[in-house]
């Protein structure tokens, strides 16, 4: 599942550097991951980076776009790829 970010975001900017698949931007009002872009950290860390980096806790799963850990490593390897070409 990728994840999101809720309206309790404080815009702190510390969550943006940290996602290694660049899909967190700054919204028209708080950040947004971008689902397209977020595998939750698979295939570069245990944990989700912006989760572990969050001060207020506002980075759940994004229950609109449902993805096992195979369709997020398969993301993965795609993202790689695109990043190589």
């Amino acid at each position: 599942m990728a994840l999101r970010i809720t309206d309790q975001c404080i815009n702190c900017d510390v969550c943006e550097p940290e996602c290694p698949n660049d899909a967190i931007y700054q919204g028209v009002d708080i950040y947004e991951i971008d689902p397209q872009k977020c595998t939750e950290c698979i295939g570069h860390f245990e944990t989700p980076q912006c989760v572990e980096v969050c001060p207020v806790d506002c980075i759940p799963l994004d229950l609109e776009h449902v993805e096992t850990r195979d369709e997020l490593f398969a993301k993965f390897i795609r993202i790689v790829q695109q990043k190589a070409a």
